[in-house]
């Protein structure tokens, strides 16, 4: 079950620990992973850690349309194959009240969090579509849901990336490929570190399974996705909140 053998996948803000997580649980199931981030010495450890020939990174920044439109490629020729599988799971957030939201706040998370995972998507369905199969998996937010204060910029971007990878899905699941999202909740790592206690407190009380999340839910989700078993899943956003939000 769960066997990626052959795949290629590419998986962006890999240096990240959900990206990270999801480029580990890829790779022992077989899949070849290549990671991509902005930070070259994650990169090249976390491609060590993995150990063989099944892993390779490229350095991008996806905040720039030109090596967003040209990952694929690039990424095509780290692995020496086709990409097979991709996860678009950089982003990036600035939070800011709306009425005090600079455009360059709104425009950056637009951009890197909605635009380039847009770019991304258009370069990789080129090659799916020939082959006549392929997996594209979004990852999204709660927020993009039910929205959050202080985050109608990220809200906004995640909110776009479900209904994208709606139209995508119909758009190409005739030809075998299939597009669906993940819409993680609260999920402990270094971004939610810097809660205090009585925030986290405040959190968890909204959670009825009583936790945060960790990567490996994620990358679960992702996996699951990836694979022959969710072949008939397309257009999909899988929720994985603890219950914090039951949609």
């Amino acid at each position: 079950m769960f066997n990626l053998e052959g795949k290629v996948a590419l998986i962006t803000g890999a240096t990240g620990g959900i990206g990270g997580a999801i480029a580990t649980t890829l790779h022992e199931h077989g899949a070849h992973v290549v990671l991509t981030g902005t930070r070259e010495l994650v990169l090249q450890t976390h491609t060590e850690m993995l150990g063989d020939r099944r892993a390779s990174y490229v350095v991008a920044n996806l905040s720039s349309p030109e090596e967003a439109d040209t990952l694929i490629a690039r990424a095509e020729e780290a692995a020496g194959a086709p990409v097979d599988i991709l996860i678009n799971n950089a982003g990036l957030t600035r939070d800011n009240l709306a009425i005090r939201m600079k455009d360059e706040e709104w425009d950056q998370v637009i951009n890197l969090d909605l635009s380039s995972p847009f770019r991304l998507c258009r370069a990789a369905l080129k090659g799916m579509l020939r082959k006549r199969k392929g997996r594209i998996v979004n990852i999204a937010s709660i927020v993009g849901a039910t929205g959050n204060p202080g985050q109608a910029n990220y809200s906004a971007a995640k909110a776009g990336l479900i209904g994208m990878s709606k139209s995508l899905a119909q758009e190409v699941g005739s030809r075998g490929v299939t597009v669906n999202v993940i819409a993680p909740g609260f999920i402990d790592t270094p971004m939610t570190s810097v809660l205090t206690d009585a925030q986290k407190e405040k959190l968890l009380a909204k959670i009825p399974l009583g936790t945060l999340g960790e990567p490996k839910d994620i990358a679960a989700a992702a996996l699951y996705l990836c694979s022959d078993e969710a072949r008939w899943v397309t257009g999909a956003v899988l929720h994985v909140n603890g219950g914090m939000a039951m949609l």
